[in-house]
């Protein structure tokens, strides 16, 4: 991807849906990126937060860091966080870290 954050919202009955599309390199520029899109969409009254990792093959230290942090501003807000479409050795990498624990996966 070219460092652009694309995002779709919906609205499914009385939830309040974003979806987020993480870029392949998951570092410290498309982390805020995707930070400050999470944190608007938050702010508008978003209760779930999708974290679409299709295209994501790196995640590095510091983008695992922005992912707690908006882990933890949704919690604030009271709003799920939801990781899909995560490769298997990503996924491996989070549940070491323990990021798993703290949000849910889908597949596509």
């Amino acid at each position: 991807m070219d460092g652009d954050v694309p995002m779709n919202a919906a609205s499914e009955g009385a939830s309040k849906q974003a979806v987020v599309y993480a870029t392949d390199y998951l570092n410290k520029l498309s982390g805020e990126k995707i930070e400050r899109e999470c944190k608007t969409r938050l702010q508008e009254g978003c209760d779930e937060l999708i974290l679409n990792f299709s295209q994501t093959e790196l995640v590095n230290s510091v983008g695992v860091s922005i992912l707690l942090g908006i882990i933890d501003s949704a919690a604030v807000r009271g709003a799920r966080v939801v990781f899909s479409d995560v490769k298997e050795d990503t996924v491996e990498l989070f549940d070491m870290l323990g990021v798993t624990k703290h949000v849910s996966l889908r597949e596509s």
